[in-house]
């Protein structure tokens, strides 16, 4: 069955790239096109597509409220296409809190016919087709509630690792608004652009009760402090022992198609700090983190798996449950506060 998708951007020009890109593939049929929300409004009550690829900007009404509107009203998997400098970040941050499956950098679809970004853009598609968006709530949440955790004390030598990919951002929000102030360290890697990473760890150290920043190599890793790997170029791993560990960033070839990749990260983990590590691998594409994480749990450590109900996408969850590195799948509601009592004093 193809997937029957509609896109919605203002430019006719732009529009018949985004068709000629997504017919390269024959699991993909394009159904419709529009040039505005009010077109969009239309075409998806008349065609009900599987998936809509949207524009962050348009006339009248932005893709960003039009985004919050149908997912508020007719939940429908959207990939996002804006540009990913700063300001775009900042925007596709937003759309993907709102509910967006993804976002896919527009500037790349207009550079020739590079198959690797044709690719690309067909396989979220299709992965977009087979997730489940959610009903969102009337108001847009902007500040999570912090659950007060005033008698928590975390176990000396304890730290969190987590990965995450399509999907995290707002999973990522939604658990660290469970964490105290001064919860473990913790180490995040979640699959995005360079350019997302700087806003991303900006808008959780906004949102959450404890420190976010994004990860520098040699930063030590301390109480009620959150280290987000940076996107693009180097692998985040951490150094040291006991209460001396710290934050590495290598060089190295892609692990699972990325850099910086959750195996990575979990594998260092798993040689420096063993049992003393909890880990939780979230909703994302494809099985990066899923052997990592074999390796913490053969070491020791007490490992989460996102559960299937509430992932965006079970896939890096499902593959780490079916080899057995997960001990325990839990809602995402529910994760934060295993996390911090296995890290307990």
């Amino acid at each position: 069955m193809s997937v029957r998708t509609l896109i919605v951007d203002d430019s006719m020009a732009m529009q018949a790239i985004i068709r000629r890109r997504l017919l390269a593939d024959p699991a993909i049929e394009v159904v419709g096109t529009a040039a505005s929300a009010d077109e969009a409004r239309a075409q998806i009550k008349a065609l009900d597509p599987d998936v809509v690829t949207l524009d962050v900007e348009m006339p009248g009404m932005s893709g960003l409220d039009f985004l919050e509107r149908l997912m508020r009203l007719r939940p429908t998997p959207v990939v996002m296409l804006s540009t990913l400098t700063a300001q775009g970040a900042e925007a596709s941050l937003t759309a993907l809190e709102r509910g967006a499956f993804d976002c896919f950098d527009k500037t790349r679809l207009m550079a020739g016919t590079d198959p690797a970004c044709t690719s690309e853009l067909t396989e979220l598609v299709r992965a977009a087709a087979s997730s489940r968006p959610a009903a969102r709530p009337a108001a847009v949440r902007t500040a999570p509630p912090v659950q007060e955790r005033a008698s928590y004390t975390p176990r000396p030598g304890a730290m969190i690792a987590i990965g995450a990919s399509t999907g995290g951002v707002e999973a990522l929000i939604e658990l660290l608004s469970g964490f105290p102030a001064n919860c473990p360290p913790t180490v995040i890697v979640q699959h995005m652009p360079a350019t997302f990473t700087p806003s991303f760890a900006a808008r959780l150290n906004r949102l959450c009760a404890p420190t976010v920043e994004e990860a520098r190599a040699g930063a030590p890793l301390a109480v009620g402090k959150v280290y987000l790997a940076p996107g693009g170029e180097r692998h985040m791993e951490i150094g040291g022992s006991g209460d001396r560990r710290h934050c590495r960033l290598v060089e190295g070839d892609k692990v699972n198609g990325h850099r910086p990749s959750v195996d990575r990260l979990f594998h260092s983990v798993a040689r420096l700090a063993g049992r003393d590590a909890t880990a939780a691998i979230l909703t994302g594409m494809g099985c990066d983190g899923a052997e990592g994480m074999k390796a913490m749990r053969g070491c020791g450590s007490m490992t989460f798996g996102q559960d299937k109900a509430t992932s965006v996408v079970y896939g890096m969850p499902a593959i780490a449950h079916q080899i057995g590195a997960v001990a325990e799948q839990l809602p995402l509601r529910r994760i934060a506060a295993r996390l911090l009592a296995e890290c307990a004093a």
